[in-house]
């Protein structure tokens, strides 16, 4: 972790083509000119912020990488990481936003949306039932940042609200219970669960985490994913939704994006992709997290928004 000291001389570094507001936001933030990176690496210590990590730059004198995205999978996966240079996210208000997604497309869902547009566009008049999320169970697989600002939103909407993670744990904000991933309580949960959301980042332990297994354990929810795309098992899940474990599918994010025309995920019953919009981050999200990093750095505490290169999250 950068030391105040070290802060204090290091030249902030952004890549070309930044916005001119985020960059003057970044400048106030840090009291030093942004510079344009280049293709090398500065001869001194520097900080940088960006949404990707040029090899040129993965350099022993970074000291430290803001990220302009809220997931890291990929530029973890970009090289090995220049130890032990502080790494960074932006999460702003992604957890709003993702919040709203979910909770819209359950309501979408209560409220017939789709069987009404498809009326409509028929020319057709006929009552549909709606329904009420309300004293349904939804189950967040991830009980971070992300996860809890999805808890929150729907367990005011009076959904139970079960978070599963590594461990079990009383009390996190937004759930009424948490379990373990892979226990029993897990399964039952599934079992029960109107709604299925992941949050989850890609790591190592989680890539391909919803296989046949867990699909099966459904029993007829609608799956949301709003985390990465690499933690599902493609094959697993259109089994699932043409055996009826899962009923539908929102997908704002698959393993690999863009799909092309032919991809066979447009043609998955009860599906719809969302192209990766669930969480868009604003230059505004970016400027505050890189303040509340800076600030925290400067008073020689660990961000709250570092990411553990090791575990990747």
């Amino acid at each position: 972790m950068p030391s105040p000291a070290a802060l204090a001389h290091a030249p902030l570094l952004v890549p070309p083509g930044t916005g001119a507001s985020l960059v003057r936001a970044l400048e106030e933030t840090a009291s030093r000119p942004a510079r344009e990176a280049s293709a090398t690496a500065p001869d001194e210590p520097f900080l940088y912020v960006g949404a990707t990590l040029p090899a040129s730059l993965r350099s022993g004198r970074l000291l430290w990488f803001h990220s302009v995205n809220a997931g890291t999978d990929a530029l973890l996966a970009g090289g090995s990481w220049p130890e032990p240079a502080l790494l960074t996210r932006t999460v702003g208000r992604m957890g709003e936003r993702i919040a709203q997604y979910v909770l819209a497309w359950m309501l979408a869902e209560c409220q017939r949306v789709p069987e009404h547009t498809a009326q409509h566009a028929r020319a057709e008049w006929r009552r549909l039932p709606s329904g009420l999320v309300a004293g349904s169970t939804v189950v967040v697989h991830g009980t971070g940042r992300i996860g809890r600002a999805v808890a929150a939103l729907l367990r005011a909407c009076s959904l139970r609200t079960v978070g599963v993670g590594r461990t079990p744990r009383e009390g996190v904000p937004g759930f009424d219970r948490v379990v373990t991933a892979g226990g029993a309580g897990e399964l039952e949960e599934l079992a029960a669960a109107r709604w299925v959301v992941c949050t989850l980042p890609l790591t190592g332990a989680t890539e391909g985490f919803y296989g046949a297994g867990r699909f099966a354990a459904m029993r007829g929810a609608c799956f949301l994913n709003v985390g990465r795309g690499g933690c599902v098992d493609m094959d697993a899940l259109e089994a699932a939704l043409r055996g009826g474990s899962v009923r539908r599918a929102v997908l704002d994010v698959l393993p690999e994006e863009p799909p092309g025309p032919h991809d066979r995920v447009w043609r998955l019953p009860g599906t719809v992709v969302t192209s990766h919009s669930a969480g868009v981050t604003e230059e505004e999200d970016v400027a505050t997290d890189f303040a509340a990093c800076w600030a925290a750095l400067a008073e020689g505490r660990r961000p709250a928004l570092a990411v553990d290169t090791g575990r990747g999250y």
